[in-house]
């Protein structure tokens, strides 16, 4: 029997970081599309820094959380 190297993240791990990245992506692009001046609006504020906020944290929990397929 062959001893398989484990990776150090399963798919549900993947899949999460994947999520974060749109997540992230899509808190840049709200952030852009304030059109007051110098972002200073609600978009460049407040909504797109949550929206960013929230990418970062699916990616710590992506990062932290244990997949039982990969045991």
């Amino acid at each position: 029997m062959e001893n398989k190297p484990k990776l150090a993240f399963g798919r549900k791990n993947y899949v999460l970081m994947l999520a974060g990245i749109v997540v992230l992506a899509l808190g840049f692009i709200i952030m852009t599309m304030d059109k007051e001046q110098y972002g200073l609006g609600f978009l460049g504020i407040t909504l797109g820094p949550l929206v960013v906020f929230a990418g970062f944290v699916i990616e710590l929990f992506a990062i932290l959380v244990k997949d039982k397929t990969n045991e």
